[in-house]
Order: C-alpha cells, then sequence, then structure tokens
C-alpha cells in the first residue's frame, strides 16, 4: 500500500459480506471501471472503502431507475 493508511481498504471478499454484492459482479464492475483496485497482495485486491460505499449506492439507484449498465458506466467515468 502506498499510501499507508490500510484501514480504508477493503478487500473483494469483504465487500461481498459487506454490501452484498456478489464476488462476480464486484469483478464484473472492476472491469467496467466502476472501481479501481488501490492495492494487490498475491491474489488480493483492495479497494477504498469509502469509494465502494459511495458508488455501490449510486450504481443501485440508477439501476432502480431503470439505467443500464453502459449508461451507469458513463455516468460514473465519464
Amino acid at each position: 500500500m502506498t499510501n499507508g493508511n490500510h484501514k480504508d481498504l477493503v478487500s473483494a471478499k469483504e465487500i461481498s459480506k459487506k454490501f452484498g454484492v456478489t464476488y462476480p459482479t464486484l469483478n464484473h464492475y472492476t472491469n467496467l471501471g466502476f472501481f479501481n483496485v488501490v492495492s494487490k497482495r498475491g491474489n488480493k485486491r483492495f479497494y477504498q472503502a469509502g469509494e465502494v460505499r459511495e458508488k455501490l449506492a449510486l450504481i443501485s439507484k440508477l439501476k432502480d431507475d431503470g439505467y443500464p449498465l453502459r449508461l451507469i458506466r458513463k455516468k460514473l467515468i465519464g
């Protein structure tokens, strides 16, 4: 970890448990560019907890409003 503040980082497994997002869904969202991998250790990826929380809430709202992932991606990353 480059910033030394690892308490704000969360693993993919922790995200699945905390936020109820399946591991394959998280991988798909990561591949679409919704989340940035901040650090890797072995085969584990770590994300900024705050960013994940905020973006998952927005993704959920937009999906509920009927937006497809293609348009959600446009809104999140331009």
